[in-house]
């Protein structure tokens, strides 16, 4: 079960009361999780086990998304305030400079949370930022379609493609190389999660200024691409080394977008090590 915290931000018109739903396991140094657009917290069960085993899990809904409520009106989804609000998160946690492990749009704001120092050490799983215009447009114009058919497929027809190793592949196959592997109960979940994200459509539309530019200095990071992401294409990991040079770039064979699913052991190896 998902807990709730609430804290103030910034906004032009006062400070607004932001609420994220997070879980929380394990022990040790903290962990925080972030998930891609559409997603939630739930994209990152097939390797939560493992990593609590040596870290202090919290893994996020992000505003919008998940069990996470909107953001109040006049907060926009963009990452000067995405990026402060996660610093919130961590203070009202009493977290002091987390880890951070952070898959696509995730990945983006866990390297962002790297170059304002406000975390130990950066994993980031094929993130956001590092495309060009046409991949950038090829990109969105995927994930709007995801969305559109999630919204139009009936909830019976959802659970029941869900079912079927080849009905899971038609729903997910986008994200995930190895669509089989995910649970009936989890597709359906994701699916619906993508179908009532309120804040999908204002976290695209921030997002089509976005380009990742600057280094991350005096911060591990690790930059992660599956050999099969079909959403960000992999070649986007080396623009990514060129822009922080000290970053470790690691592939990740036989994964596509989400690759925790695909190789949970694999993706809680690199984050752990990168968080020692």
């Amino acid at each position: 079960m998902a807990e709730t915290v609430s804290f103030p931000v910034e906004s032009p018109h006062g400070p607004q009361t932001v609420s994220l739903a997070y879980t929380r396991v394990g022990a040790g140094e903290p962990l925080l999780l972030l998930h891609g657009i559409g997603h939630h917290r739930q994209a990152w069960d097939p390797v939560i086990d493992i990593l609590a085993t040596e870290r202090d899990v919290i893994a996020v809904d992000l505003p919008g998304f998940g069990e996470s409520p909107a953001l109040p009106d006049g907060l926009a989804y963009d990452l000067s305030t995405v990026v402060p609000a996660l610093g919130s998160l961590c203070e009202a946690l009493e977290i002091e400079r987390p880890h951070v492990a952070g898959n696509s749009l995730g990945g983006l704001l866990a390297l962002e949370l790297g170059r304002e120092k406000l975390v130990r050490s950066v994993t980031a799983l094929a993130p956001a930022g590092f495309w060009t215009e046409a991949e950038r447009r090829y990109a969105f114009s995927t994930l709007l379609a995801m969305r559109q058919g999630a919204r139009l497929l009936p909830v019976p027809l959802i659970e029941r493609l869900s079912r079927t190793a080849a009905g899971r592949a038609a729903l997910t196959s986008t994200i995930y190389a190895r669509p089989g592997r995910r649970s009936a109960e989890a597709v359906v979940a994701e699916t619906l999660a993508l179908r009532n994200a309120t804040g999908f459509a204002p976290t695209l539309t921030a997002g089509r200024q976005v380009l990742f530019k600057d280094d991350v200095p005096g911060v591990p990071v690790t930059v992660a691409w599956g050999t099969r992401d079909r959403l960000l294409l992999h070649r986007q990991g080396v623009r990514a080394k060129r822009v922080i040079p000290g970053a470790r770039l690691v592939r990740l064979p036989g994964c596509g977008h989400v690759p925790m699913n695909d190789d949970p052991a694999l993706v809680a190896r690199i984050v752990l090590d990168t968080s020692r």
